[in-house]
């Protein structure tokens, strides 16, 4: 089965928390809205550590390097089976300057045609009760988890 690590950045200002969160690139992705976006991840390859995958990741679809205090949280499986491990770090990060890598996909599908197309075309702050309609489904559990852990502080 596949697996993915990724980072969910967030701050806080005026008493709320904002989660940064990024949507997928590509003709699939292009018009959907809520429930498409994700935290920056990616897969994690045979033998690799995850957090370091995940630093790669953030890395590959902002332009920018994660750094600080990392805390681990607990691993998701999404509803296509595929585990995610993800890592909550306090940060601001500004969208206008952010880029991400390109790859090629094959579209339409079985068509033996390639595109290239952005990881990631947008990046955005969410407040929390916004993040939770936008990002996966299954990366809700990330988000409650984290802010339980910050209010048991």
């Amino acid at each position: 089965m596949k697996t993915s690590a990724g980072i969910l950045l967030f701050k806080k200002e005026k008493n709320e928390l904002y989660y940064f969160l990024v949507h997928p690139g590509g003709p699939f992705w292009k018009n959907k809205d809520l429930g498409a976006w994700s935290i920056p991840k990616g897969e994690i390859l045979p033998d690799e550590d995850a957090l370091k995958r995940a630093l790669i990741e953030f890395k590959e679809e902002t332009g920018k390097v994660a750094e600080g205090e990392l805390t681990a949280l607990s691993p998701i499986i999404q509803k296509g089976g595929k585990t995610v491990y993800a890592w909550a770090l306090e940060g601001d990060i500004d969208p206008s300057e952010l880029y991400s890598n390109t790859l090629q996909i094959e579209w339409p599908p079985r068509s033996g045609k390639t595109m290239e197309i952005s990881e990631v075309d947008q990046w955005k702050w969410f407040p929390s009760e916004e993040a939770m309609k936008k990002i996966n489904s299954a990366q809700t559990a990330f988000i409650t988890e984290l802010e339980r852990m910050i209010n048991e502080k």
